[in-house]
């Protein structure tokens, strides 16, 4: 028989904590190394996107209505042989990539790296070629090294060379995410000062957009003590911080990779209502989704409710109804008019009225409205708003999820 004591003992050894602290930590650094290592060849291929489009459009003798007609044809092809990621607005983006980090940038940024390679790897490089020395060795591969890279133009055969893109994303050390970001600033000298502090502090994209909006470049620039200031903008805020599940599943690598992701490029109403309905069923087991874009029909006119749950506490339907503007009383009234129809065709002999939440998703001030007009009873509206999440907790997760996909550059 064996003893008891000693299957447990090993649990409540000295250092078990330890060994799992370091095991979380070691997964935790795995996952994070996995999402930049796809970050980084993510945003190589869409800078050698943009070059091709560039080179492309450039041999066209009308450029911008060609281009134009030139993104919506790709965008099209692209779509349908690779899934998501490939709308005008992204074709376009790729190509203002290439566009700002030019090819010569991005030769001068691997020549510097090419420079700080190990002896070892000095002296394999000069022995490719005998006759040489070993500078003329390490000059004349790093030159063949970064052609395949970064192919110049004119020529056809120098083109159709195969890219090494896992090369070309040593250039790219942030994600694609702050790139997005950068793009759209309007000075060279911003995006160097910006990229260069990004990657010193290791700055989040939430934190990069941030400085940014605080124009931390320019309060540098006017400070006496710039030391200070640069120092100041290192320290994180808790709003910066980005967690290892979020670096992993975001929804661009995601779309990147063409896996499914609750995120849509394209709509923001999908996008919001696929993540509220994970959030309302994260909250507890009161929520119990019933269906999304639920039809129903008055008279001769279709209506969806975005989303329908049976609060098992409450005994009653919740249909809520996603606004991308702000709120008005028609959004009321048209809620009142489901909540009639629910009441009426939805609601079983045993179960409460229903009640509908209104989310209205306007830009930089969300909002969350509970329609209760057609409960009469004052104790059950009571009792009903005690059970459900406060209104500034829905609003607030609204206006959090909005500001996620644009610093994803999703939407912008």
């Amino acid at each position: 028989m064996r003893n008891k004591r000693n299957d447990i003992e090993p649990m409540n050894a000295v250092g078990y904590g330890d060994l799992v602290g370091d095991i979380g930590k070691l997964l935790e650094a795995a996952r994070r190394t996995v999402a930049r290592s796809v970050n980084a060849i993510m945003t190589a291929t869409y800078w050698e996107i943009g070059r091709r489009i560039v080179e492309f459009e450039q041999r066209g003798a009308e450029r911008a209505p060609y281009g134009s007609e030139l993104l919506k044809r790709l965008s099209a092809e692209l779509t349908t042989q690779f899934g998501r990621g490939f709308s005008r607005h992204n074709l376009a983006r790729f190509r203002d990539f290439y566009l700002v980090f030019s090819s010569e940038k991005i030769r001068a940024t691997l020549s510097l790296k090419s420079l700080e390679t190990t002896e070892t790897a000095k002296r394999a490089t000069a022995s490719l070629k005998s006759s040489d020395t070993p500078l003329q060795a390490e000059k004349t591969e790093k030159s063949a090294t970064l052609s395949r890279i970064s192919p110049e133009d004119g020529d056809g055969e120098e083109r159709g060379r195969v890219l090494d893109v896992a090369r070309l994303a040593e250039a790219f050390p942030l994600p694609w995410s702050h790139y997005v970001l950068l793009i759209r600033l309007r000075s060279d000298e911003a995006i160097g000062f910006y990229h260069a502090e990004a990657l010193r502090g290791g700055w989040s994209v939430r934190q990069l957009k941030r400085q940014i909006e605080s124009q931390f470049y320019e309060r540098t620039a006017l400070s006496k003590n710039k030391a200070a200031i640069l120092d100041a903008g290192q320290v994180q805020t808790p709003g910066d911080i980005v967690r290892v599940e979020e670096q992993v599943k975001d929804p661009l690598v995601l779309e990147f990779l063409n896996l499914k992701d609750e995120y849509s490029e394209s709509d923001l109403e999908e996008a919001l209502i696929g993540h509220l309905e994970s959030f309302l069923l994260e909250l507890g087991g009161d929520f119990a989704f019933v269906g999304r874009q639920r039809r129903l029909r008055i008279d001769d006119e279709w209506f969806r409710v975005d989303l329908v749950f049976f609060h098992r506490g409450l005994r009653c339907l919740v249909l809520i109804d996603l606004k991308l503007g702000s709120f008005s009383h028609a959004d009321a009234g048209q809620m009142n008019v489901y909540l009639n129809y629910a009441r009426e065709h939805w609601t079983q002999q045993d179960e409460n009225p229903p009640i509908g939440i209104i989310l209205c998703a306007a830009k930089g001030k969300a909002l969350a409205h509970y329609a209760t007009a057609g409960l009469e009873n004052k104790m059950l509206v009571s009792k009903y708003l005690t059970a459900l999440p406060n209104e500034r907790v829905l609003a607030d997760e609204i206006d959090k999820t909005r500001r996620e996909l644009e610093d994803r550059g999703i939407i912008s």
